[in-house]
């Protein structure tokens, strides 16, 4: 079944009840920090596992202390879809366990 676009009310509810995440555009973005490199790639490796359990992946930046996130569907025209929001509650989940803040 082929993603669906959310509407702007959706998109904005959605993101409410994801503290740190912000909707730019079509795109879903969070910042997440952490006290050493090696806990921020170890955020990493783990949210490639979750994206490939979901099968829908983000575009990801490792930083010295810090990992951006950037997710939208590309496959219904780089809008937010349901998909995105699924992936950002599992790393939402999975962060804490990291050190990030």
């Amino acid at each position: 079944m082929a993603a669906v676009p959310l509407s702007p009310q959706e998109i904005e509810d959605r993101v409410a009840g994801l503290p740190g995440w912000s909707a730019d555009g079509d795109r879903l973005t969070r910042t997440y920090r952490f006290a050493s490199h090696f806990a921020a790639a170890a955020l990493v490796m783990h949210i490639a596992r979750v994206q490939d359990e979901l099968d829908h992946h983000s575009d990801c930046t490792l930083g010295y202390h810090s990992v951006d996130l950037t997710i939208t569907t590309h496959s219904a025209g780089g809008t937010l879809t349901e998909k995105d929001f699924a992936l950002a509650r599992r790393v939402e989940d999975i962060a804490p366990g990291h050190g990030a803040h």
